[in-house]
């Protein structure tokens, strides 16, 4: 019997369609849930920036950009502002014959054919209907000639814009900075919306430090546009709310005259109230002009100041690490009386050299015939480097670096400029980290005289030499003193930011070292007694000679045969008057020699600039054009006067100040 084929079973094609049912189901559910979930993420999630979008269909925010709040001086006077200038600009859509137009205008007007290429980059780019400038600091001459033929200009204005301007030029321009474009890595972190409109920032300097305050609050115009995306009426506007005006610490008269100081060296300035940790003034020389900067320097420029061997966009003030020399040994000798390793009274015998004992290298002193006996103040006054090498061996590494850490060497100041350097207090742990050596005896000795690894910057010593002048109590050095809102409200002071005071063991050692301090301007032995001589304040100071290279062993250098690179640094810290101290200072002339020689006289002018009276300085230049002219008598020379037709070929050279 043969076997019974199924060829359909009703039961498999019911079980295969409900299956095939089931996943059309779920594939449409799916789907429908996605759309659904679209629909309430546009419509309600996005609600208003879609909403917005279909505005800008008929409305168009144009931003309005706020003016850059001013920079002043301590006294008023202007650093940085915004120059009115007159640029002629055109709106693409509005010029019928563009490349006529501009023909016709190069005949009328000084415009380059660079101008023009600039110009046609910018229209590539920018919206039709938005203005492009094709001339800036249009003259007034120029301003009538376009007037009179404005009719055959159709789309081209006049119009009036506003660019950052430093009047003073290169003046504190390392203070102060300089404005720049706005470039990608900028847009990368600004708020788009508050930048909007906006084409400069700080680049660098105070102008980048408080680019918030000084940029202000953008405000735009609610305009309605055509099909085409053209302005036709206004809605709607926000004034834009101006940048605040600074108003720095610096005394423009005492940095004009530093500035005019150091101009025949490269060096460094930097002078502090130390009551409060105002920076009066803040040099690096050389300088730069930062009105360069402002629109894009030219390559031209730019190459000639980053190639300049004297590096003028470098801040030696808060950048440049050099050794301190003999102005730290006010501070090293305070660490020893502190640690109870000398005493005032105490004295060693420096016989003009000195040797680890075991060893033996020399480690010389600045007198080859040595002191002799040197106690704690004559050695400050006469910069015994013997008695210092002494004290720093004896405190040890550990002990020096520390005390002198509290000084604020090895740290950053804290200071609001961008790009401070902390300088080097080195220990055994820092040398291992940074060279993978060990530390030896002799790293210490040459430590103890502010030379081997020891580096501070001018602003570090001027810091460590204010809480000398105020006996322990440390100010954070700023540059920001006030700030104004609107020019119809006043200033707003700022609070003062102390730092930890300084406690010794005795309080009579601040006395001690001041002493010493006083006597190497006032002493008859002192190393800067010259510098000190008919002052009409007492100052206490410290002379510093930096070396630049090492120096073998018994050998000595002819400085007329060595390169000027390799000269010594010439250092001098100082601060006035001894009693109540209002200003401490640092200065450093690089290569310049011997620190009584070039520094000591420029803080003695300093000091004067800002301590004495008008008619005080009048009396001292009276005297001083008095002996040059008994000088130039002696040397059988008439001195010039405004009734003299005949002027020397050569004028007399001027007697050094001090």
């Amino acid at each position: 019997m043969e076997k019974r084929v199924t060829v359909k079973s009703e039961r498999e094609e019911y079980r295969l369609f409900r299956s095939r049912a089931i996943v059309a189901a779920v594939f449409v559910f799916i789907a429908l849930s996605l759309v659904v979930f679209r629909l309430v993420y546009l419509q309600v999630n996005n609600h208003e920036h879609y909403t917005e979008l279909s505005k800008q269909n008929y409305q168009k925010r144009i931003p309005v950009p706020p003016p850059r709040g001013l920079i002043y001086d301590r006294n008023g006077v202007v650093l940085a502002d915004n120059h009115v200038e007159y640029v002629l600009e055109a709106v693409r859509d509005d010029v019928a014959d563009m490349d006529g137009s501009l023909k016709r205008l190069m005949q009328l007007l000084p415009i380059t054919s660079q101008d023009v290429n600039k110009f046609k980059q910018k229209l590539r780019v920018n919206s039709r209907f938005l203005p492009v400038i094709l001339r800036k600091n249009l003259s007034e001459k120029e301003i009538a000639i376009f007037s009179v033929n404005r009719s055959r200009f159709p789309g081209f204005r006049i119009s009036v814009r506003t660019e950052r301007n430093y009047p003073l030029g290169s003046v504190a321009s390392h203070v102060i900075g300089y404005v720049g474009r706005i470039d990608k890595r900028d847009l990368k972190r600004l708020d788009k919306d508050e930048y909007a409109g906006t084409t400069h920032i700080g680049k660098s300097g105070i102008e980048k430090q408080y680019e918030s305050r000084l940029h202000g609050k953008a405000g735009y115009e609610l305009t309605e546009v055509d099909a085409h995306g053209k302005p036709q009426l206004v809605l709607d506007e926000k004034s834009p709310i101006a940048g605040e005006d600074l108003f720095l610490t610096i005394d423009l008269e005492l940095q004009l005259k530093a500035e005019e100081l150091l101009k025949e060296y490269n060096g460094a300035m930097v002078a502090i109230d130390p009551r409060n940790g105002e920076v009066l003034a803040m040099v690096s020389v050389p300088t730069y002009d930062p009105n360069l900067f402002i629109n894009g320097i030219s390559y031209a420029n730019y190459n000639a100041l980053r190639d300049n061997p004297d590096r003028p966009l470098y801040n030696r003030a808060i950048q440049g690490a050099y050794p301190p020399g003999s102005t730290i040994k006010p501070m090293a000798a305070l660490a020893g009386l502190n640690a109870g390793v000398v005493t005032p009274s105490s004295s060693i015998y420096a016989k003009g050299f000195f040797q680890i004992p075991g060893n033996r290298h020399r480690f010389r002193c600045w007198k080859k015939s040595g002191h002799g006996h040197v106690s704690l103040n004559r050695a400050i006054y006469q910069s015994c480097d013997v008695y210092f090498y002494d004290l720093a061996f004896r405190m040890g590494i550990k002990r020096y670096s520390s005390a002198m850490q509290r000084f604020g060497f090895g740290h950053k100041t804290g200071i609001d400029l961008p790009h401070e350097r902390s300088g080097v207090m080195p220990s055994p742990e820092w040398k291992r980290k940074r060279f993978n050596k060990f530390w030896y005896p002799g790293d210490t000795v040459n430590v103890g005289i502010g030379q081997g690894f020891f580096t501070a910057t001018p602003l570090q010593l001027a810091q460590a030499t204010a809480i000398l002048a105020t006996k322990g109590h440390g100010i954070k050095p700023h540059l920001l003193r006030s700030t104004r809102i609107s020019r119809n409200l006043p200033e707003k002071l700022l609070s003062i930011w102390r730092l930890e005071t300084i406690g010794v063991s005795k309080p009579r050692f601040w006395d001690d070292v001041i002493r010493g301090m006083t006597n190497v301007v006032h002493g008859p032995h002192g190393t800067a007694r010259r510098a000190g001589a008919g002052a009409k304040y007492r100052f206490a100071g410290k002379t510093g000679t930096a070396q630049v290279f090492g120096i073998a062993q018994n050998k000595t250098y002819n400085a007329h045969k060595l390169d000027k690179k390799l000269h010594d640094h010439s250092l001098f810290v100082a601060f006035a008057p001894v009693d109540k101290p209002t200003i401490a200072l640092a200065i450093i002339a690089e290569n310049a020699g011997g620190g009584s020689k070039v520094a000591a006289p420029m803080a003695r002018i300093l000091l004067d600039t800002y301590l004495l009276s008008d008619e005080e300085k009048k009396k001292i230049k009276e005297e001083e054009e008095a002996k040059e002219a008994k000088l130039q008598a002696k040397k059988g020379n008439k001195p010039a006067s405004k009734n003299n037709k005949k002027q020397p070929n050569k004028p007399p050279k001027k007697k050094k100040r001090g």
